[in-house]
């Protein structure tokens, strides 16, 4: 019948076609994906001699610490030499963390690379993440139960993954953010949400609905702007934080005392409740004593923060205390971003990679230098030759395509050496 197919035409529809430029562009990608990932990390010496590591490629074993039993992570040097053959959970990559490989939590395993080690590291931290679940579902990734797609996201504070869906606030279609920080994390460093209305990729301003939460986290109330002075008040009494408050205190006493009669006594006043006011003028270099006085909003939400958006966070005496007492440090360092390691990582494998031509070039006599150079100036002008007749009928090339390619190559070649003379001088 006219039209019909063969079997050959109906197998090529169904086959996904792949283009030549579609491999190498993906295997280059993947290339650069394993280079930010395990660049920055040791594939041969367990990292455990340089103590919690700023940021590491992590693992753990399922078939050596399962669940139910204590957490452990591995480094990447470990998961080779002494977990090769295990089950494993790849952790990505976690802050200031210390291989446990071998240590207390393996009870019939050894490190190979560095068994002397204390039996626990005390320093560490763990999360459901250790026994392979994630997010606030505390499900497996991937899940073979899950059939919506979704991407997974790992907040910048707690280092857990969260599926965009379970974040109460869609992550951007852009894509164009740096880091995510989750609700759990939000709520508990509750100061984020005041640089939020400035710097989040997705902005909270109380000019998105006409809601703030009142100072105590009570709930949501509208901002109402006040028609007399009561708004300086209220702002100070609610808005400025507590090492602020007690000069507002102080300056209210001064106004409150009881009259002076005399004009030194006036001038006294007028002296101390223009040092009051310097005092708080020097309190008010403290940014997010600033973003404080402004109204924001707090919601139920993961927020969603640009390139550099640490660089922006307050590090006066006071707030450089609270980051140390919520256990946040490491958000002042731009050095602890996961950009920075992946950076550093693909920096180190580019200065180590060599070409494996001058390698293979390196190991000659001159002669045999010459010939391979011919060899391989010979394959690119005819492997490009014979690609472009491909290109220019816009036709795909295929797997029996390239063999058939270095079937003939390897032929022409043969009956050039069987055809060479031979001349004794």
């Amino acid at each position: 019948m006219a039209g019909a197919e063969g079997p050959a035409g109906r197998q090529s529809e169904l086959e996904p076609v792949v283009s030549l430029v579609d491999v190498l562009e993906e295997d280059e990608e993947l290339e650069n994906e394993a280079c930010a990932v395990l660049g920055g990390s040791d594939s041969e010496k367990c990292s455990y001699s340089q103590g919690s590591v700023k940021r590491q490629a992590l693992y753990a074993c399922s078939t050596c610490t399962p669940e139910g039993e204590e957490p452990a992570g591995i480094c990447l040097a470990c998961s080779y030499e002494c977990h090769g053959s295990h089950k494993l959970f790849e952790l990505y990559t976690k802050r200031n963390f210390r291989c446990d490989c071998g240590n207390s939590k393996f009870k019939n395993l050894e490190c190979k690379l560095f068994p002397d080690k204390a039996k626990i590291n005390s320093g560490n931290k763990y999360n459901d993440n250790f026994f392979g679940l994630y997010c606030i579902c505390k499900r497996p990734y991937p899940d073979p139960d899950d059939e919506i797609p979704d991407e997974m996201i790992q907040c910048v504070v707690c280092e857990d993954w969260f599926h965009g869906r379970h974040l109460g606030a869609t992550p951007p279609e852009s894509g164009d953010f740096q880091e995510m920080v989750c609700q759990a994390c939000m709520k508990r460093c509750s100061f984020l949400w005041a640089y939020a209305a400035q710097l989040a990729v997705t902005k909270v301003s109380a000019e998105d609905d006409g809601l703030v939460l009142n100072v105590d986290g009570i709930g949501d109330q509208e901002v109402l702007k006040p028609e007399n002075g009561d708004h300086q008040d209220s702002t100070l009494k609610e808005d400025v934080p507590e090492h602020g408050k007690d000069a507002v205190k102080e300056v209210k006493a001064e106004q409150t005392s009881e009259p002076c009669t005399s004009s030194s006594s006036e001038s006294d006043l007028q002296t101390a409740f223009k040092n009051q006011h310097l005092n708080m003028e020097s309190q008010s270099s403290c940014k997010l004593q600033e973003l404080n006085a402004k109204q924001f909003i707090k919601k139920d939400t993961a927020t969603y923060w640009p390139v550099n958006w640490r660089s922006k966070l307050c590090t006066c005496k006071d707030c450089m205390k609270m980051y140390g007492e919520l256990d946040v440090l490491f958000l002042t360092d731009e050095h602890d971003t996961v950009l920075a390691y992946e950076n550093k990582g693909k920096v180190d494998q580019a200065a180590d990679r060599r070409d494996p031509l001058m390698d293979t070039l390196n190991s000659m006599d001159r002669v045999q230098q010459v010939e391979l150079i011919c060899e391989y100036n010979d394959l690119k002008t005819e492997l490009k030759d014979y690609l472009k007749r491909f290109a220019d009928e816009g036709t795909v090339v295929k797997r029996e395509d390239i063999q058939q390619f270095f079937e003939e190559f390897q032929s022409k070649k043969r009956r050039r050496v069987d055809g060479m003379q031979y001349y004794c001088s």
